[in-house]
C-alpha cells in the first residue's frame, strides 16, 4: 500500500477505512468527502468503493420510504461520480464507473413534444420533475465524462466510452461511443472476439 499512495496517502487510506466501518458497514471503502442526500432511499449494497467527491442523491417525486437509488455488489465509482434518482436507478453486480460520470432518472420538465411539454417562459427550477426509470446491468463499464439520461438501459457486459451521452437504451455485450452512444462493436462469444458492427 506504502508503495502505491506513499505513507500521508496510506494513513488517509486507513482513515478513510475506519469511517467507511463505522458510517456505511457494508461497504468496502468511501473516500471522503462524499455528499449523500435522502439516505433512507439509497441501498448502498456490498462492497462499494467510492472515489473522492461523489455525489448520490435521492429526490422522490413523492415521499416515500423505498429505495430509489439501488446499487448492487462489489460496485466501484470513482471521482466525482453524481447520481440522482426520484423513481428507480438500479445498477448491477460489479460496475465499475471512472470518474466524472452524470447518471439521472430525472430531469427540470417534460420536452417528449406531447401536451404534457413544459414552457419555455417557466422557471427551469419552477418546471415539475419528470422521470423515467434507469437501469445499468450487471458488468458495464462506463469511461470518463459519461452522461447516462432518464429512460435508459445499459445491457450486461456493455462498455461505454469516455465523454459519450447515453440517451438510448444500449444492448448487452457492446461497446459503444458518442453523442449520442451507438455501438461501435459487438462480442462474438463463438470466436471470443470484440467484432466491428458494420453499418
Amino acid at each position: 500500500m506504502i508503495s502505491v499512495y506513499g505513507i500521508g496517502g496510506s494513513i488517509k487510506l486507513f482513515w478513510f477505512f475506519l469511517k467507511t466501518k463505522i458510517f456505511y458497514p457494508q461497504a468496502r471503502l468511501i473516500r471522503f468527502p462524499i455528499d449523500i442526500r435522502n439516505k433512507h432511499n439509497i441501498d448502498f449494497g456490498k462492497n462499494l468503493t467510492t472515489g473522492f467527491g461523489c455525489r448520490l442523491e435521492c429526490f422522490p417525486l413523492t415521499s416515500t420510504k423505498s429505495k430509489l437509488l439501488k446499487i448492487g455488489s462489489n460496485v466501484q465509482l470513482n471521482d466525482y461520480v453524481h447520481i440522482t434518482a426520484s423513481t428507480s436507478v438500479e445498477i448491477g453486480d460489479n460496475v465499475l464507473m471512472a470518474s466524472k460520470i452524470y447518471i439521472s432518472d430525472c430531469s427540470h420538465g417534460s420536452y417528449a413534444g406531447d401536451i404534457h411539454d413544459s414552457s419555455p417562459i417557466t422557471l427551469p427550477i419552477d418546471r415539475p420533475l419528470s422521470s423515467k426509470p434507469v437501469k445499468i446491468e450487471e458488468n458495464v463499464w462506463l469511461g470518463e465524462f459519461v452522461s447516462v439520461l432518464p429512460g435508459v438501459t445499459i445491457g450486461r457486459g456493455t462498455i461505454v466510452g469516455a465523454n459519450s451521452v447515453v440517451s438510448k437504451s444500449l444492448p448487452p455485450f457492446v461497446i459503444a461511443v458518442g453523442t449520442p452512444a451507438k455501438p461501435i462493436k459487438c462480442y462474438n462469444f463463438d470466436s471470443q472476439r470484440w467484432e466491428k458492427i458494420c453499418e
